[in-house]
């Protein structure tokens, strides 16, 4: 009764306010995971076709070809093979038949020692799987090897001569497998980089896009959760790269995609110097934290150089998905160098140095990344820099060579 009363005095409606805020930020949760999962959808799409394709075509083979009248080993090792993890798929198929081999072998002899049962059933499987452990195999052939002996134990008192069959159709399915990823339906490999390369870009130029607003507006909240979610990238990075080595491995097993093979070392070399940038950029980030609660001066240029950064990294985003070589990029990542120039000339404090000094570092990772060669970026960096090299006030000298900002040593 209260809040209507004052509802109809004409007070306002915090709550209401607060609901509608609430509901606003779900809204935008949704929308976000709803974009998220589609994306996921758009990324295993070409592999949910090629499953499809090798699994089929393993069956119609081993049934039909060669006559097994319960090919269910056959499209399960091809679909197996295409669920490794990208870039692993020819290791996989050797992992089957290596697994299935050990577990053949272990199921026959304790079936021919001890007999069949329950019993019987677990030490087969703890046999097998202490013996592939002590191998030093890999996990998948201790599953696959536990699972053959599983088959071998249950399946033998019913099925006769199955240990051929079995390891006939593990080879047929990792074959096949491959043979749909290299021959019949291989993937375009640089479009699966990009569409890897998507989210670890977004994200790093999302988040110093942030960092900048947060500089020029002083707010520490929103620098904070800038670092916050740059530090949760680990799923961008094994993303980006296991799509790699996917590539890698498609244009080296299919003839229609080996063309692609010195684009595809482009990206294979710019993996490297992307992660850096990453992890130059937090450290960015967090002084930038520090530098909010110290009160320390926040020249203009500072918060823009910031945001060229981000800018650079969704040209070279960019540049990449088309193919073009990216000059953009490389631009937009010297003009942060030269406004942290700026910056530094005009004054700043303990942690404005070392972001000024993360803005260079990171500059310089991404123009490795664009494909300059390392010497060659830092070069372009400590011209970018300029002046701002020497402080403030002090005569330029005609033979001094230029100096680094005299920033403290970055842990």
């Amino acid at each position: 009764m209260v809040r209507r009363t004052a509802l109809r005095q004409g007070l306002v409606d915090i709550d209401g306010a607060r609901i509608a805020e609430a509901t606003e930020q779900l809204r935008h949760r949704g929308r976000a995971t709803l974009h998220d999962r589609l994306h996921r959808v758009r990324m295993a799409g070409g592999l949910a076709v090629q499953a499809g394709l090798a699994a089929g075509l393993a069956y119609l083979i081993s049934h039909k070809l060669l006559g097994n009248p319960q090919p269910v080993f056959a499209p399960i090792s091809a679909v197996g093979t295409l669920a490794a993890s990208v870039g692993q798929r020819f290791r996989r198929t050797i992992e089957l038949i290596v697994g299935v081999g050990v577990g053949v072998a272990v199921g026959d002899l304790l079936i021919y020692l001890l007999g069949t049962g329950a019993w019987q059933l677990g030490l087969v499987v703890t046999v097998a799987i202490l013996l592939t452990i002590f191998a030093g195999a890999s996990v998948a052939i201790v599953i696959q090897a536990a699972a053959t002996a599983v088959l071998i134990v249950t399946l033998s008192p019913s099925t006769q001569n199955l240990e051929i069959p079995r390891f006939v159709d593990a080879f047929l399915g990792g074959g096949i497998a491959l043979l749909v990823t290299a021959v019949l339906l291989p993937l375009n490999p640089l479009r699966v980089i990009n569409r890897a390369a998507r989210p670890a870009l977004d994200l790093l130029a999302a988040q110093l896009d942030a960092t900048a607003d947060g500089l020029r507006n002083r707010n520490r909240a929103t620098i904070q959760a800038a670092l916050e979610r740059l530090r949760n990238n680990k799923e961008e990075l094994a993303t980006l790269g296991e799509a790699i080595e996917g590539a890698k491995e498609t244009a080296t097993l299919s003839p229609a995609r080996w063309h692609r093979r010195d684009e595809l070392t482009h990206y294979a070399e710019a993996a490297d110097p992307i992660d850096r940038a990453m992890r130059n950029s937090g450290t960015l980030i967090r002084r930038s934290v520090t530098l909010i609660e110290d009160e320390e001066p926040v020249p203009d240029p500072m918060p823009d150089a910031v945001g060229h950064l981000a800018e650079s990294v969704r040209l070279l985003k960019h540049e990449f998905a088309s193919g073009e070589e990216p000059e953009k990029a490389r631009e937009r990542s010297l003009r942060a160098v030269s406004e942290a120039g700026r910056a530094y000339g005009a004054g700043v404090g303990f942690s404005g140095s070392v972001v000024v000094a993360q803005i260079r570092t990171t500059a310089s990772d991404l123009l490795v990344a664009s494909g300059i060669e390392q010497e060659e970026a830092n070069r372009w960096i400590r011209t970018a820099f300029g002046e701002q090299e020497r402080p403030v006030g002090e005569p330029a000298e005609h033979d001094e060579a230029p100096k680094p900002p005299t920033a403290p040593p970055v842990g």
